[in-house]
């Protein structure tokens, strides 16, 4: 459709809609001038009382008053056809009331009828205290409330202003938003103004409607004495019943558009409908309704009082403060449940989409089909111990770990499991399922049907017989395990082989941030002027590849604050930490406070210094030994180290500083698990116990 198309099919709707309106405003002035038949005037009053109706629903429905920010022009417009219709059936009671009380409209005489029950006096009275109750009650608390709500307004608008522009300045909210908030500003500080001079208009209605009231009396009974032949009695029979009908009539819109008006103005700063507001309100409190119920009752049974009221009314509220607890706990319910519809959809979502098969668990291990029926029954236990031996490795190590994500895979051997890091597969095994693994380390195998096999977690002889033997085991104080054991323990040392790729830039920056204020501002001094973020995990993770605790991560800060103005090479960094952390190391290798230490000897101490390449500053470039001196030290170490390992010793080896790391670079391939110290990373205090030496 052309643009013309939708002007010229738009245009005149719009320019129709401000005609009929302008149409209105005319023949609400015209009804000031002109006479006006009597079923006309029947139809206006009736629109006069649909309308205020309509002001008030829309006033009690309205989540916010600024939703209904043309109130005050609308009550003016109300108010202006009131008295307009006032001014018309004053015409038509002083012209055409001697011939009854429906004279001025059916309306006007069914009113005072039905209001004064045909005695005018009562309809005198009910109309003064409409105007008492309008004027004095509703109308004056709206004025005060909107006088004081225009003031406050006014009075916290730069203070509102700033809030928008420092929320501006601090990019919480972009140019639209703070746009939006200044006009919604506006709007609020020029209805609260409009709402405190509309109220005027209200109190100016109720007093023009006595005023009215009382020359249609007084004139009317002078018209009808004087003109048509009417008794004083008569004439003021017929007249006061007309005018109080007229005022009635005026003044029932009037007091509904005020409390429209009061309901608006006193809503405030809650949002939502009226009913909400106050029901919501009322009964999110209810012990008061309990109290409220017993109150009542008490008062009911108060001799010389109705009964029946006050208990039915008792019950009534002790009935609502017992159901309105338990739906607010079913909406709640209802909410929470939705909420994890809501965020399982969301998960199911990603799991099916395609950026899902991209990730892979840090962690993961998979079970074949019939290991997995064999451990079946004890999913629960396997995920305790799983969690149970995180906990162990946070404790030790300072990280957690992350999660152990376990899963059935048929694609594998029935018998066997795999062990991923990252998605990748460290390691395999295959279970002899059903049956227990006997260690037997340097020990002879047992005089039992079985099969010697290899422990999986560190190559130990072991000896695998069936379950039914276990019995016979615990009598010969053989140590054996489970499958479920044998699992765990390979689980924990892969897990253990592999701390520096599970310890991520993120578990490190929460590491950081779990430190006291002073060693996170130390942290960030020396990650921003000596060495950076990524390089100090790469220190961390160096660390773990030696399986050395990062548990107390602020001496570590600080080792790295003392050396990183001085070197930037991360391996000597991290030797240096590794002297400031002397004691814990020797702490946690020592048993029962004795250290136990194999010496490189002599001849290799020799060998590794002359294999060091230094530079014109002395300091270590690179490490050159001759191939058939290194397969040597290979043979040599191995056997020494395996001589102590079979004797089921816990030690460690001890060579000199500067040959440290290429001494652990070696002996790691052969002995990934034996702990490699420098002289200088023996604490003081710590008692030796030196097993021998490779040489």
């Amino acid at each position: 459709m052309a643009l013309s198309e939708v002007i010229a099919g738009t245009q005149p709707r719009k320019h129709s809609r401000d005609i009929g309106f302008a149409v209105g405003i005319i023949i609400i002035l015209a009804v000031l001038f002109l006479p006006v038949p009597a079923f006309l005037i029947d139809i206006g009053l009736a629109f006069s009382i649909a309308f205020s109706v309509l002001i008030l629903m829309v006033a009690l429905w309205i989540p916010r008053p600024l939703d209904f920010s043309s109130f005050p022009t609308i009550l003016l417009i109300a108010t202006m056809m009131r008295l307009s219709l006032n001014i018309a059936t004053t015409r038509m009671i002083l012209s055409e009331g001697h011939e009854g009380t429906n004279a001025a409209g059916f309306v006007i005489g069914g009113f005072s009828q039905l209001v004064m029950s045909g005695d005018f006096v009562i309809g005198l009275i009910v109309f003064l205290i409409l105007i008492v109750v309008n004027f004095v009650v509703i109308t004056k608390g709206s004025t005060r409330i909107a006088e004081v709500g225009a003031r406050f307004t006014l009075d916290a608008i730069p203070g509102k202003q700033m809030s928008i522009d420092a929320d501006l300045s601090a990019g919480t909210i972009d140019d639209k938003e703070a746009q939006r908030r200044r006009h919604e500003l506006e709007e609020e500080s020029s209805f609260f103004g409009a709402m405190d001079g509309a109220s005027k208009f209200v109190r100016g209605d109720a007093v023009a409607g006595l005023i009215i009231t009382a020359i249609n009396i007084v004139g009317g009974i002078a018209i009808g004495y004087s003109r048509h032949g009417m008794e004083i009695g008569e004439a003021a029979d017929v007249f006061t019943k007309l005018s109080v009908g007229d005022g009635l009539v005026s003044q029932i819109p009037a007091l509904i558009v005020s409390l429209a008006a009061g309901l608006l103005v006193s809503k405030g700063g809650t949002r939502g409908a009226a009913n909400q507001a106050v029901f919501g309100q009322l009964g999110a409190h209810p012990r008061a309704l309990v109290v409220a119920a017993l109150l009542l009752a008490v008062i009911g049974l108060m001799p010389g009082l109705p009964a029946i009221p006050f208990l039915a009314l008792a019950g009534l509220l002790a009935g609502l403060g017992y159901i309105l607890p338990r739906r607010e706990r079913q909406r709640e319910e209802e909410a929470k449940a939705a909420v994890r519809e809501k965020e399982q959809s969301v998960v199911d979502e990603e799991q099916n989409s395609v950026k899902a098969s991209l990730k892979t668990a840090e962690i993961e291990l998979l079970i074949g089909k019939q290991l997995s029926t064999k451990l079946l029954a004890s999913h629960q236990e396997l995920a305790y111990r799983m969690n149970k031996m995180r906990k162990k490795f946070a404790t030790q190590y300072g990280f957690v770990v992350p999660e152990v994500r376990l899963a059935d895979d048929y694609a594998i051997s029935p018998k066997s499991y795999q062990i991923k890091i990252h998605g990748t597969v460290v390691t395999e095994h295959q279970l002899r399922v059903g049956e227990l693994m006997v260690l037997l380390g340097g020990k002879p195998a047992p005089e039992m049907p079985g099969e010697e096999v290899k422990e999986p977690a560190f190559g130990m002889r072991a000896y695998s017989v069936p379950e039914m033997f276990a019995e016979d085991l615990k009598r010969e104080q053989l140590p054996f395990a489970d499958n479920m054991s044998v699992l765990l323990t390979h689980l924990s040392e892969v897990i253990r082989n592999n701390l520096p790729q599970l310890l991520s830039y993120k578990d490190m920056k929460a590491l950081i941030e779990r430190l006291d204020p002073e060693y996170r501002k130390l942290a960030d001094e020396i990650c921003t002027s000596h060495i950076t973020y990524p390089g100090l995990q790469a220190v961390l993770k160096l660390l773990l590849a030696e399986r050395i605790s990062i548990r107390n991560l602020h001496l570590i800060i600080e080792a790295i604050a003392e050396i990183a103005p001085h070197i930037r090479r991360t391996e000597q960094i991290v030797e240096h930490v590794r002297i400031r952390m002397a004691q814990q190391i020797c702490g946690d290798l020592s048993e029962g406070g004795v250290l136990k230490v194999l010496r490189l000897g002599n001849r290799w101490d020799l060998a590794f210094h002359q294999s060091l390449k230094r530079d014109a500053k002395g300091e270590v470039r690179e490490f050159d030994i001759d191939p058939r001196q290194l397969e040597e030290f290979g043979q040599e170490a191995g056997k020494a180290i395996r001589n102590h390992l079979d004797t089921g010793a816990r030690f460690v080896l001890v060579t000199a500083p500067e040959a440290r790391p290429y001494v652990r670079m070696i002996v790691e391939r052969l002995f990934p698990t034996l702990p490699v110290l420098s002289h200088v990373e023996i604490a003081k205090g710590v008692e030796l116990n030196v097993l021998g030496a490779i040489s």
